[in-house]
């Protein structure tokens, strides 16, 4: 399993994985052959045993029929039951690959994800060289089925969890709830949870031949009402079995359950799946109460609605004032020449070799704001570029061994726009970015400031490094 700290970069497979079985609902056999893919490939199935072998991409707008799973179609593609695969590619942060078919129906393998991890991991997750863009949201996003009484909402939050809770009115199962705290949990808490349905429904399933790959070892089934020696005969005779029982929990045939509450968590892993079709990786909190695949596609729906049209925000990075600096202001101060009151940076939040982000929490206290708009204080344009500029010099630096011995130097400011005032009491989010590889000693970056996720300041600059100081 990636950990989060690695989920930086986009992901594929090391090789390629080769899985056969049958489908739940078609019964057909199918053959699967999960290929790696190259960086912003995302996720696609392709037909393969169809004229021109079409491909059809994980995405909800091609969501054709949740009656029974999620089944996607488009350029003559249909592809049924994508759910658990795809929650085991989200749980093992497999961003691009490709998912040959031969079948109109990914196999049920046991009815949960856990046997896709398995092989995945057997193979391995390659780390490419892509930056892996997360989208956050900044206000609630809801669902309400008044019909099915679910309701869902999207919180932010600065990681990727869900709640959830199940209540069928059934004696058998009572109400439940299940938690994921980060993708992390997905493998250990979520994924080997399998697939359950009422017998009343099974009976309507077996009764219309909709269940053709069905097997009593891929689906947990709750009886829900009483049953005679009639009834488990027909059952045993339609799973090809001698006997079928009834345990006192209210199970069929005995299973074992994997956890007390593994219908609530298969609910949660069938929302990372659906919710996979977004097509964007996400930082939210989500909150479903009853879902089944209808609502987990339409709250999808809108989900990527509002990141379609919020997607000048995405990667505005996040600060938690909980989590310690990688750099604090002592720290600051032996890597760049300013002081106080011109050190207009608090603390380096995010440090790697392509991107930098910055604090600087604006007071009324601020020295320029004694003859800068004194009565409607508002913080100088060119002072917000100045502070750029030093959360810069940290990116600009941190690429040189001693950088206590160079300075940074800016050259040229382009393309520069104020968007909104920063006034006392807002903090500002410094984000420099490398625009190009640096050569001799020139450094192109974009610099944008953030006050929550509304832009203020945006330019491209250009620094160069110099050695200033000899090494002791």
């Amino acid at each position: 399993m990636i950990e989060n700290q690695q989920l930086q970069n986009q992901h594929t497979l090391k090789g390629e994985i080769s899985i056969s079985g049958v489908g739940l609902h078609t019964g057909a056999s199918v053959n699967m052959t999960l290929k790696p893919a190259s960086p912003g490939f995302g996720i696609k199935f392709q037909r393969v045993d169809l004229p021109n072998q079409p491909v059809v991409k994980a995405d909800v707008d091609y969501v054709v029929d949740t009656a029974r799973g999620t089944t996607l179609e488009h350029n003559g593609a249909r592809v049924s039951t994508v759910e658990h695969l795809l929650a085991a590619l989200v749980g093992t942060g497999v961003d691009n690959i490709l998912i040959e078919l031969d079948g109109p129906e990914i196999p049920i393998m046991d009815g949960s994800s856990l046997p896709f991890i398995e092989e995945i991991e057997r193979v391995g997750i390659l780390d490419q060289d892509a930056k892996k863009i997360y989208y956050t949201i900044d206000t609630n996003i809801t669902y309400y089925d008044e019909q099915k009484k679910v309701e869902m909402v999207a919180l932010p939050a600065l990681d990727y969890r869900i709640t959830c809770l199940i209540d069928f009115n059934s004696p058998v199962l009572g109400t439940q709830h299940a938690k994921m705290k980060g993708i992390e949990q997905f493998k250990t808490e979520i994924a080997s949870s399998r697939t359950f349905c009422f017998l009343h429904e099974l009976e309507y399933l077996l009764n219309n031949n909709l269940i053709k790959g069905g097997d009593i070892n891929n689906a947990i089934v709750v009886v829900d009402r009483a049953v005679n020696e009639d009834d488990m005969s027909r059952l045993a005779k339609a799973f090809n079995r001698d006997t079928i029982s009834v345990q006192r929990e209210g199970i069929l045939n005995n299973i074992e359950l994997r956890f007390p509450n593994e219908p609530a968590r298969h609910k949660l892993l069938d929302v990372v799946g659906d919710l996979a079709l977004i097509g964007y990786p996400i930082k939210a909190h989500i909150i479903a109460n009853r879902p089944g695949h209808a609502s987990n596609v339409e709250f999808a729906r809108k989900i990527k609605a509002y990141i379609k049209k919020n997607k000048h925000n995405k990667d505005v990075p996040v600060y938690d004032p909980n989590q310690p600096p990688i750099f604090d202001t002592p720290r600051i101060e032996r890597t760049l020449p300013h002081r106080y009151p011109m050190l207009l940076v608090d603390k380096i939040i995010e440090l790697d070799e392509e991107r930098v982000v910055g604090i600087k929490n604006v007071t009324f206290n601020e020295h320029f704001f004694q003859g800068h708009f004194p009565s409607n204080p508002v913080m100088p344009g060119v002072l917000q570029l100045e502070a750029l500029a030093q959360v810069g010099g940290i990116l600009a630096l941190n690429r040189v061994p001693d950088p206590e011995n160079y300075d940074t130097y800016f050259l040229k400011i382009d393309n520069c726009k104020f968007k909104q005032k920063v006034v006392p009491g807002d903090t500002m989010i410094l984000k420099m970015e490398l625009l190009s590889p640096i050569r001799r000693g020139l450094v192109e970056m974009r610099g944008t400031v953030f006050i929550g996720n509304k832009v203020a300041t945006e330019a491209d600059m250009i620094a160069q490094i110099i050695k200033t100081r000899e090494g002791k």
